[in-house]
């Protein structure tokens, strides 16, 4: 039993808080300890910040395992919800808060059905923004990264250095584009005949 006199059964204990592993989307992971806490982990988002309750027994090794599998769960579940056009503007000013300094001020952002061969598109003119619906469904950091891209060429028009200098501030960039580059790659992979879709 702890000395402490603010841990007492069931007051919660915070351990420090410590940047997301892999650059999981979110700023910063809390992992808080409960004495009332048995076996159950669960997490929510708060903000940027990732908080994830755990009992207080468990140890740093079971805690890194279970903050990494509550990542993962939340973030599946958070690829599955499709966010609407007033969600998906909203979504576009925090991201231009949080890499552009507010500077990128769409005027509209909204999903389009007519773009099948590209992710976004970005009419600087007009302040408008647009992405494909088949964006959605794909995770969070996926969506995120069109977004802001399609945010930079309210900056800077076209695709030079400047450019990507102002996507170097997200750091999942790289893997974003990858996994784009994948889902192009995997539609192009012929029919296997005989295949079927159970």
């Amino acid at each position: 039993m702890s000395a402490d006199p603010l841990n007492r059964a069931g007051a919660p204990t915070r351990t420090p808080t410590y940047p997301s592993p892999n650059g999981s989307g979110t700023s910063a992971i809390e992992v808080r300890r409960s004495t009332r806490r048995r076996r159950t982990v669960s997490a929510y988002r708060e903000g940027d910040r990732t908080v994830v309750l755990i009992p207080a027994r468990m140890s740093e090794a079971e805690e890194q395992r279970w903050v990494s599998v509550m990542l993962d769960k939340l973030a599946a579940q958070e690829s599955k919800r499709v966010l609407g056009d007033a969600e998906l503007a909203e979504r576009a000013q925090r991201l231009s808060g949080q890499y552009f300094e507010g500077r990128a001020r769409p005027t509209s952002v909204r999903w389009v059905t007519n773009q099948n061969t590209r992710w976004g598109s970005c009419t600087p003119s007009e302040g408008s923004i647009r992405l494909s619906h088949r964006l959605q469904g794909m995770p969070e950091y996926v969506v995120d990264y069109v977004l802001l891209h399609e945010l930079a060429h309210l900056l800077v028009p076209g695709h030079g250095p400047r450019f990507w200098l102002l996507l170097e501030a997200y750091p999942r960039t790289e893997r974003a584009r990858g996994y784009l580059e994948g889902v192009v790659a995997a539609e192009r992979l012929p029919h296997v005949p005989g295949a079927r879709n159970e």
